[in-house]
């Protein structure tokens, strides 16, 4: 049983610290909204009163936050959780984030002596509550050997990425391509309604045939194709719209800093910037297919 901290307590943050209570380790947890501190400790997390006041003799610190910005302010800037650990503690970045925040929290903990380990998650708040996500583990190998069976706990599988900030390029690799494929997906059946063909027909033949892929196999934007699809329930999320531009904005500020050339990724960005302006944001990023719908000439 492992002393474990957990900062961020959202949709995400939540049950995974409660998945870990569920695996017997004892995990005391923190978030500036009460509500969720208060809905986590109804599955058996120890409430803490501060950031700080969580890390404090944890053998690893967990932190779930929105941006950078909030990683860089919990564990340096402002609350400086890396100066209350003792110098055992591993601390897992599980957050999206950009490369540059990423890179400077490793930094930090090197010249505090700590040892930090980025691994955001796939697997979205469904794979959190069912303790099915995906870990992408950058950093150094026997911390990530250490951790491995508590995120065992909280997931399926831990993928060990590389060495510090890989993690994060592995993820904003992997979710620019889910965004440039959701694109497709609907520009695909948008095309194939103003052609006549049936929706049955497009996904029968697109799920088993070259173009299948994971945007149209499980989160189909179409009704009644897809059992667990956003799109029977009006396309309540799933993963919103508003995160996948978040996500995509991150992939094309990776490119910039690498160096690297996405033509397809900025549009899909541009695309989702659009969407989220103009609609709502909080609602399964498949909704695509209704702005790609509009956008019909004539």
């Amino acid at each position: 049983m492992a002393r474990i901290a957990f900062i961020g307590l959202g949709n995400m943050g939540g049950p995974m610290s409660i998945n870990l209570v569920k695996a017997g380790h004892q995990v005391r947890g923190y978030d500036i909204v009460a509500e969720k501190t208060a809905r986590a400790a109804a599955g058996g997390v120890e409430a803490a009163t501060s950031n700080p006041d969580a890390a404090k003799d944890a053998d690893f610190v967990f932190t779930m936050l929105p941006t950078g910005k909030e990683v860089r302010e919990v564990l340096v800037d402002i609350d400086k959780v890396m100066d209350v650990v003792g110098p055992g503690t591993i601390i897992v970045d599980s957050s999206t984030t950009d490369l540059g925040a990423t890179d400077y929290i490793h930094n930090e903990a090197a010249k505090r002596g700590l040892t930090l380990i980025d691994s955001p998650v796939s697997g979205g708040m469904a794979g959190a509550e069912a303790g099915t996500l995906t870990f992408m583990a950058g950093g150094d190998a026997a911390a990530i050997d250490r951790a491995e069976p508590v995120f065992l706990a909280m997931g399926k599988q831990m993928v060990r990425a590389g060495g510090p900030s890989a993690g994060q390029a592995v993820k904003v690799c992997n979710n620019m391509l889910l965004g440039i494929s959701m694109v497709g997906t609907c520009e695909a059946i948008a095309l194939g309604e103003a052609a006549g063909v049936d929706h049955q027909v497009l996904f029968d033949v697109i799920s088993t045939s070259t173009g299948s892929c994971w945007s149209m196999n499980v989160n189909c934007p179409m009704p009644d194709m897809v059992d667990t699809a956003p799109a029977n329930r009006e396309y309540t999320p799933g993963f919103t719209a508003k995160l996948m531009l978040k996500d995509l904005t991150l992939s094309q500020a990776a490119a910039a800093k690498t160096g690297a050339v996405t033509p397809l990724g900025e549009h899909a960005r541009s695309l989702y910037e659009a969407f989220c302006d103009d609609r709502d944001g909080e609602i399964d990023f498949s909704a695509m297919v209704q702005m790609v719908r509009d956008m019909r000439r004539g």
